[in-house]
């Protein structure tokens, strides 16, 4: 299984931007989406996940209520759409996923499959 994530950019504090994560291999309708984020001298923290069926969103604290979670099954792409962005949202973006056993998860070492990441930088 591969993922493979983009749309990362330099923005302005209060700008939007969408990032898109499309997997290959595997049964993408299947898996437990979600996005973490990495920051320099910090682990992988959760942003957000999505369950197969979109039926189940979970969001983070610090996101809640600016960024949307949402996938699509036909295009095997899930998408982040991040509004009102604040510097502290500047990091490394990493989507990955595992079989959705119908339960959330938050931890890093609870996913199988990793993409590369994408930068997001946000200026004040």
């Amino acid at each position: 299984v591969q993922l493979q994530a983009f749309g990362g950019g330099l923005v302005q504090a209060g700008d939007s931007l969408r990032l898109s994560c499309v997997v290959s291999g595997g049964i993408f309708k299947y898996y437990l989406m979600a996005w973490f984020r990495r920051t320099p001298g910090e682990g992988r923290e959760f942003v957000a996940s999505i369950s197969r069926n979109a039926g189940r969103r979970l969001y983070a604290e610090p996101v809640k209520g600016r960024f949307t979670i949402s996938r699509d099954d036909a295009k095997n792409t899930v998408y982040l759409e991040m509004d009102s962005l604040k510097p502290e949202d500047t990091a490394v973006y990493l989507c990955t996923s595992r079989v959705d056993y119908d339960r959330d998860a938050t931890g890093a070492l609870e996913y199988d499959y990793w993409g590369q990441g994408t930068e997001v930088t946000v200026s004040s």
